[in-house]
């Protein structure tokens, strides 16, 4: 039996992988410069090592190579991984929560995000580090200030109970979005530069952006998967939990700043991009199960995918104006969010 599960697992991520690595190779082509999949493919082979010296570039204009090489492929890669961090945090915490309805910003991480974004965004600072903004830098450390935040003010002595974590990440989360709207009334010259960036956005990214939060957002990916059967049996109950010897605090004291710090990345160089990490695992739990040893991989692969299509869509309806892709995907997530509701109310 769980060599059959295993191999259903196997083809489920193979098949993921393939379409994730198609969709990729699909929405490079799109855009406002005319370009086939099979320049792309050339494009993209001439960079790899152990291909490279078989691929003939001749015919191809340097502006194709410019676009797909410098533009194109990392605006759809951060895609792919900011997409991929916000759907398996968003598996995780639904697991720590119990609710289907939790998302990667259910404890106050959008708005200390927000904030922080927003105060760098006033003071007009220049700063830069390893790659990142003072508005990426801004935004990371508001949302691992209201992390900690919410933690603390959540901890019961040595516990963290779940309920009191939810109640206190909406009282914060509310709490530092009053001090953002009071910031944008003072600062009203700044507004739309604070709103766009919290309707989210890859316009503009390019390797830059791309490179610093690659690799802690994978690692991070790949560290949550560890924790994968300890959420499997918190499902169970906490009490049940610790009595097959889980130390149920403090897996969920690491899941939670693990999450808080893929999140924190993510929206860095993003912006608020919601619904992502709401949907995309209750969608993938409806096709795999609740079992988190696939529902978290299976949804990172799954939201890296969505994530190309939103943004495509974004850059793409109304050329050449660009839509906050944060737009998009509540577009696709609200109506989602109401069927979830309702069917929660169903069944209770």
């Amino acid at each position: 039996m769980e060599i059959n599960r295993r191999q259903r697992w196997s083809i489920t991520i193979i098949i993921l992988v393939a379409l994730l690595f198609f969709s990729i190779a699909l929405f490079s082509t799109i855009g406002s410069a005319d370009i086939s999949i099979l320049e792309t493919l050339k494009i993209v082979g001439s960079r790899i090592p152990v291909v490279k010296d078989t691929i003939d570039l001749k015919g191809i204009p340097d502006s194709h190579l410019t676009i797909i090489l410098k533009v194109r492929i990392p605006r759809i890669l951060l895609g792919v991984l900011v997409g991929a961090a916000l759907s398996s945090v968003g598996a995780a915490f639904q697991g720590i929560f119990k609710n289907p309805m939790a998302d990667p910003y259910v404890i106050g991480i959008s708005s200390g995000a927000a904030l922080g974004a927003a105060i760098a965004i006033i003071i007009k600072s220049k700063l830069s580090l390893l790659g990142f903004s003072s508005v990426s830098m801004g935004a990371y450390i508001g949302a691992i200030v209201s992390t900690f935040l919410v933690f603390f003010i959540s901890r019961v002595k040595n516990r963290v109970p779940v309920t009191t974590l939810l109640l206190s990440g909406i009282a914060v989360g509310q709490f530092l979005t009053a001090i953002m709207s009071f910031l944008m009334v003072i600062y009203s010259k700044d507004l739309t530069k604070i709103i766009y960036w919290t309707l989210g956005s890859f316009a503009g990214k390019s390797w830059n952006q791309l490179i610093p939060v690659a690799l802690p957002i994978m690692i991070s990916i790949v560290v949550l998967n560890f924790f994968a059967r300890d959420l499997n049996v918190m499902l169970t109950g906490e009490e049940s939990a610790k009595n097959m010897g889980i130390e149920v605090e403090k897996v969920k004291v690491i899941i939670l700043f693990i999450c808080a710090f893929t999140t924190a990345m993510a929206v860095s160089v993003s912006g608020i991009i919601g619904f992502v990490g709401l949907i995309i695992p209750h969608i993938v739990r409806l096709i795999v199960g609740p079992d988190h040893r696939i529902l978290i991989p299976a949804s990172a692969l799954v939201g890296g995918i969505f994530m190309t299509y939103a943004d495509t869509i974004a850059r793409t309806i109304i050329s050449p104006i660009e839509i906050p892709v944060g737009i998009i995907t509540a577009l696709f997530g609200g109506p989602f969010f109401i069927y979830l509701l309702r069917k929660k109310k169903r069944t209770s």
